[in-house]
């Protein structure tokens, strides 16, 4: 077996608007804003177990299609987890299932992809 000697530390997120992009993602985790710029804004977590810090750093180009890399959320309701995540401006995309389970991709304010399950 392999020795781990690195773990998730970031996930970062390329936006338009990083304020707005953090609002929703905050809103989403739970996260707090740890730091905010203009261009800038850093999401710390308030569970320790899983990835550290969310950051938003504002680009000039828009998001030019599918995501290569995306987050999973777990939620115990997720049908209401949905309905809440739509109401922090989330929009709904298609529900797929494989390998036993089911989730529903999602998008946040700015179009990246997400799942939820």
């Amino acid at each position: 077996m392999a020795v781990v000697t690195s773990f998730v530390f970031n996930v970062t997120f390329d936006c338009a608007d990083p304020r707005r992009v953090a609002a929703f993602w905050a809103g989403a985790t739970g996260y707090e804003v740890a730091e905010e710029r203009p261009e800038f804004v850093r999401l710390r977590a308030t569970d320790p177990r899983g990835v550290r810090h969310l950051l938003f750093f504002q680009v000039p180009e828009q998001k030019a299609g599918k995501n290569r890399v995306h987050v999973d959320l777990a939620a115990r309701d997720p049908d209401a987890e949905i309905a809440r995540l739509v109401g922090l401006g989330a929009t709904r995309g298609e529900r797929r299932t494989g390998n036993g389970t089911s989730w529903t991709v999602m998008q946040d304010p700015e179009g990246n992809e997400f799942c939820i399950g």
